[in-house]
Formats: C-alpha cells, sequence, structure tokens
C-alpha cells in the first residue's frame, strides 16, 4: 500500500537526486523514483503473448538498450553491501571474521541491478547477516564511526507463517531506501542497518553513530516507525555498543 501510494502522488516530472535531497517520508518522491527506477532496470524484452522475445547472437535486450540510454541517478553518497554467514557462535574477539563486503554502488540503478538478483533475506540460512553501510564505514562496534554510537533494533517472531518472511523482506527494503535515499533529518547520524536471520527471529536494526545524543536518537527512532508504518503501541529499543561489550544481557537505553 505504501509503495502503491508513493507511485500515484509522485510528479512523474522529479529527479530522483531532487528527490534525495529533499525527502523525509516514506510517501516522498525518493522512495517513488526508486521503484520506478528499479521497474526499469527489472524490466525485459517480452513479446505480447508474453513469451521472451528472441535475439540474435551479440543483440542487445530492448531493456539493455533502455537502461544504457537513461540517464543514472546518482546518490548522495556510496554503499556497501556486507555478507556474513558463521559456522555456530563466534566469542566476541572472533566476530567479524566472517564479514565480507559484497558490493558498493553509488547510482540507483546500480543498487536495483544488484537488488533483483539477490535473495531477500527470508531465503536466507540461519546465522546468516546482511549489512547495508555508507562506504568507508565497516559494520563493527570497533569502526571510529560506529563506536560511539548504538542501534535501533525490532524483532519480527519467525513462526513459520508466510506473512512474517513477507514482513521481514519488505521492512528491510524499506529501510535499505531510507537510508540511501537520505530521509532522515539527522542522516549524518545513520551508519547503516543490518539483517539478522535467526532460527526464532528475525532482527532488522539501524545503526547510528551517537549514543549520548537522546534527542536525536528519538528522532531518529520516530522517523523509523514511519518508514516502517508502525503504530505508537508498537516498541522499539536503542542498544549502545558499549553497554553491549560490558554485558552479556545489556538493556535498552532508549525506547520508542
Amino acid at each position: 500500500h505504501l509503495l502503491t501510494s508513493a507511485l500515484q502522488t509522485s510528479r512523474r516530472d522529479q529527479t530522483v537526486s531532487a528527490a534525495f535531497r529533499t525527502a523525509h517520508t516514506p510517501a516522498a518522491p525518493v522512495i517513488t523514483s526508486c521503484i520506478r527506477a528499479g521497474e526499469r532496470v527489472q524490466r525485459t524484452a517480452m513479446a505480447e503473448d508474453g513469451k521472451p522475445v528472441a535475439r540474435e547472437e551479440g543483440e542487445a535486450s530492448p531493456a539493455k538498450v533502455e537502461a544504457a540510454n537513461e540517464e543514472t541517478h546518482p546518490l548522495e553518497t556510496k554503499w556497501t553491501f556486507w555478507f556474513d554467514n558463521p559456522e555456530g557462535k563466534q566469542h566476541q574477539a572472533q566476530w567479524g571474521k566472517t564479514l565480507r563486503p559484497v558490493y558498493t554502488f553509488g547510482t540507483v540503478e546500480e543498487f536495483w541491478g544488484l537488488y533483483n538478483n539477490i535473495l531477500p533475506p527470508s531465503r536466507l540460512a540461519v546465522g546468516a547477516d546482511i549489512h547495508l553501510f555508507r562506504d568507508g564505514i565497516e559494520p563493527k562496534w570497533e569502526d571510529p564511526a560506529c563506536a560511539n554510537g548504538g542501534k535501533w533494533s525490532f524483532l519480527i517472531p519467525r513462526g513459520g507463517s508466510p506473512s512474517a518472511a513477507q514482513l521481514l523482506d519488505t521492512n528491510w527494503l524499506h529501510v535499505i531506501l531510507a537510508c540511501i535515499g537520505e530521509q532522515f533529518d539527522d542522516g549524518e547520524e545513520i551508519c547503516g542497518g543490518v539483517v539478522n536471520v535467526r532460527a526464532k527471529q528475525y532482527r532488522i536494526a539501524l545503526w547510528t553513530r551517537t549514543a549520548a545524543n537522546e534527542a536525536v536518537q528519538v528522532a531518529i527512532a520516530k522517523q523509523l516507525k514511519e518508514v516502517l508504518q508502525m503504530s505508537d503501541h508498537a516498541k522499539i529499543g536503542f542498544m549502545a555498543h558499549s553497554d553491549a561489550k560490558q554485558s552479556n544481557k545489556p538493556k535498552d537505553r532508549y525506547t520508542v
């Protein structure tokens, strides 16, 4: 519903780059433009009967020709996908050894070119983690951009329900679009997002830079809930990385 509404209410002549500078709500043109670009990248050459069009060897598909002729839409900053699928539990000292950067992108088209060709988080093996961070920031507590920060996170119970998987994939995509589309008023605070696939639940987290600034963190949380269309009764918690280091069972520092 959110994505359909965004498509219906946006002006077709708005560019993605302009939307990135001004969008701050989930129905803003940035998401609409991202969706439109994604549909363009995903489009394939089809005949009227719905079957793929046969092409001579070496002939570019109409979709590729169209994509080549389209203007690319740069993001304000580059972003990097990271993947981690550790075998079994890792001690804190060992954490991060299996973490690997996958792909760095700097345009809307590059993002969709990747996103449309990878598995959604709901189809990954238990134990897998996907990270999307600003280029130059590693998804680790020790990174200078993350050292004094923390994360807002929420859980999605699995329970064997297909709706849980769908909710996970939808929410993760919305978090991604909010990050790369610079929808948060305090955008300089955003380090990146993480999704964790576990046996009993999924977890999505948004990492930020300054845990001590309660006002900024609360403002980010409120916007995150808007992006995810969460009700006022739904609660998300903020955990500082420093608290997590000091305790095996750290408590949330803030709740919204």
